[in-house]
């Protein structure tokens, strides 16, 4: 049989008090004498009351609780952004309640009307491939539900942002691998949706036109991030007469798919073919032939920073105030193998 909850109503029948009494007494009110207070915590205890969080959060007009989207949970690099996030959550007292896009747009939208409904307090989302729109994001604002982007940033004015610059990594990146004497460098780049800020095309071509490398087109390829077109944007790369030496793969997944499909091809990993890639996946360093170098991007530190302007964001919202548009950017750092 299911275990009845005890409630106030119940402690103010067996001490023949009002409910309104029992409730102050429970809150240390200093409008009630000691002597009911103690019996009224007494019997409390006794009975094993808890009081009724979901009321009390609405009489708060809070659910204590944030929303949090993100484009795949089995990347490891969303999961520290996952430990940031309910690290800070869990300083303030919130719950986080976390949704994958899956990349899909549509599904995107639908996590969004999910949690508006939910009344989560704040949501924090990194973009899905496929968003090239934020309207559905801008709702919210109608809702008065602050929303802070990070990592996947849209390439728009006037939202609170988080994320890590990657130019001057790229530029590193591209001339380790000419310091090591590669002369063709090739980029596999993501969708070009998420080529949000271009940090990485455009350290790309500053890497060339500083050590005066001429630009082949043909070395820049596109992967819409699944295995089958990574391989075929791999393909197009090694078919090329003068194909590159080296590749800049657009994140470790990517790094990974490369690295064994030219192993596949029978080529010698760091010396047949060299890669760079970018997230600086702790499991990289187990690898027997890990990529020369890896840009660190710190998810952790993103999920947590953006987790705390949520909060600033909330805090201005109960102050009735309104904060100008935040854009915090951390800076990356080359990790060499």
């Amino acid at each position: 049989m299911e275990k009845k909850v005890p409630t106030i109503k119940e402690i103010a029948k067996k001490l023949n008090i009002s409910v309104s009494t029992v409730s102050r007494a429970l809150h240390d009110h200093p409008s009630i004498g000691l002597r009911t207070k103690m019996q009224v915590q007494k019997l409390a205890k006794e009975m094993n009351y808890e009081p009724n969080q979901t009321a009390i959060r609405f009489k708060q007009g809070k659910t204590f609780t944030l929303g949090l989207i993100l484009p795949n949970l089995q990347e490891e690099y969303f999961s520290l952004a996952i430990s940031g996030v309910e690290d800070t959550a869990f300083k303030n007292n919130y719950n986080v309640l976390i949704s994958q896009s899956h990349d899909l747009l549509d599904r995107e939208q639908k996590i969004v009307e999910t949690m508006r409904k939910h009344r989560v307090d704040g949501v924090l989302v990194s973009i899905s491939k496929q968003t090239n729109s934020i309207a559905h994001f801008k709702q919210l604002d109608e809702y008065n539900i602050p929303v802070v982007f990070f990592d996947r940033v849209p390439n728009v004015p006037d939202i609170h942002s988080v994320w890590c610059s990657l130019y001057y990594s790229t530029v590193e990146a591209v001339e380790l691998l000419f310091a090591k004497g590669h002369q063709r460098v090739g980029y596999i780049q993501g969708p070009l949706s998420l080529n949000i800020k271009n940090e990485r095309l455009e350290g790309y071509h500053t890497a060339h036109e500083k050590n005066k490398r001429p630009i082949n087109q043909s070395y820049i390829v596109t992967t819409d991030l699944s295995r089958k077109s990574t391989e075929a944007a791999i393909e197009k790369l090694l078919s090329l007469n003068n194909r590159p030496t080296a590749i800049l793969a657009f994140n470790d997944n990517v790094a990974l798919d490369t690295i064994q499909y030219a192993k596949k091809k029978k080529l010698k990993i760091n010396k047949d073919i060299s890669v760079v890639s970018y997230a600086n996946w702790p499991i990289i360093s187990y690898l027997d032939f890990p990529p020369v170098a890896s840009v660190e991007q710190f998810p952790y530190e993103q999920g947590s920073r953006a987790a705390e302007l949520l909060f600033k964001l909330l805090d201005a919202k109960s102050r009735e105030s309104v904060l100008p548009y935040e854009n915090i950017v951390l800076k990356s750092e080359l990790i060499v193998h």
